[in-house]
């Protein structure tokens, strides 16, 4: 068991990682930190921390372990400001959908320190964000990725996998550019692609009328769509590599359908359907393909 959790960020993801973490025992004390006084008094009222901190430093004073649900782009600042305080016995974690800056940023701002921190990304979340959402058990079920550095400590790895296994998640490791890779493709273009298709049929003078009319498919389809506008703004732009190699492939790959329909060729688009939709049926989430 921790003695204290320094929550940085008492939203959905920093929420719900305080609930499962008191509903599991594996911690005495939730001391959380957010840059908006109102959440973090929300988060208290709600019993998702037990003491308010009035800076991110504060929060980590006397914490064993540490957790930043803070945008991508917060990573390095917080991570400064809190390094005085980070020891070598101390597991930090953060909760980020990108990890090769997240990586680089620790690097930058923790320095000697680095060891202690464990980049994670659990493949989990909602379209809806704040504390009022939190869950405890919102990582049950759930993969985490974790992306060890060749700095990061074996015991410090090691406790990180134990609390998201205790968490009821699924841990896997990889390395940090594997991981932005694989989400590139995955998650981040398909949210691209919600966005995209919200916006273009919107931009159209019918679009209202359209939308009326959108059934079960469309709102499956687009339901990502509804995702908070400034954390995928800050990992559509921190990923954009990876992400840009994917959207040339997908525009490929939806070019070749638009083709096969200009021909009027069915075979070649009933075979290209096909191997989607025999994909798409096999597929299980989290399973690798034989």
């Amino acid at each position: 068991m921790f003695e204290q959790l320094g929550l940085i960020g008492c939203g959905l993801m920093g929420g719900s990682f305080a609930l499962a973490m008191k509903k599991a025992g594996l911690v005495k004390r939730v001391v959380g930190y957010s840059k908006s006084p109102s959440t973090t008094d929300r988060a208290r009222q709600l019993g998702v921390i037990d003491v308010e901190a009035p800076s991110a430093l504060l929060a980590v004073a006397g914490a064993d372990i540490v957790l930043l649900a803070v945008p991508v782009a917060a990573t390095e600042a917080t991570l400064k400001a809190i390094k005085h305080l980070v020891t070598p016995q101390m597991l930090i974690m953060d909760v980020g959908s990108t990890k090769a800056d997240v990586v680089q940023a620790a690097r930058r701002a923790l320095r000697d320190q680095v060891g202690s921190f464990v980049p994670a990304h659990p493949i989990t979340g909602r379209e809806v964000s704040g504390v009022e959402h939190a869950e405890a058990d919102l990582y049950s079920g759930r993969q985490v990725i974790l992306t060890p550095t060749e700095r990061t400590f074996t015991a410090q790895l090691q406790k990180a996998h134990d609390i998201w296994t205790a968490l009821g998640s699924r841990v896997s490791s990889m390395s940090p550019e594997s991981h932005d890779a694989a989400f590139a493709a995955v998650s981040h273009l398909p949210h691209v692609l919600a966005f995209a298709m919200m916006n273009s049929i919107t931009g159209q003078s019918s679009g209202d009328d359209f939308l009326s009319l959108a059934g079960p498919g469309f709102r499956d389809f687009t339901r990502i769509a509804a995702s908070d506008p400034k954390v995928w703004r800050d990992i559509l732009l921190s990923n954009r590599e990876e992400l840009l190699a994917q959207s040339k492939l997908f525009r490929q790959a939806l070019q070749t359908l638009e083709q096969a329909m200009e021909k009027g060729d069915s075979q070649s688009l009933e075979d290209m359907l096909t191997l989607a939709s025999e994909t798409r049926a096999h597929w299980r989430m989290g399973a690798k393909r034989k």
